[in-house]
């Protein structure tokens, strides 16, 4: 089975758990224990500032 590529960093996933409140969940349970609400909030405020990085670039 092939690997997957990270898309994203650990430093980055943790400053978007940090934004989103569920850092210490993270911290105690590992990413397993992360609901899957909020990994979806996560994906959604990285891309909402992805996008705006863009956007900033014009």
């Amino acid at each position: 089975m092939a690997r997957r590529r990270k898309v994203m960093s650990e430093q980055l996933k943790m400053q978007l758990a940090q934004e989103l409140g569920f850092a210490e969940t993270v911290r105690n349970g590992g990413w397993g224990a992360v609901s899957t609400r909020d990994t979806g909030d996560m994906v959604r405020l990285a891309i909402a500032k992805a996008e705006k990085m863009l956007t900033a670039r014009r």
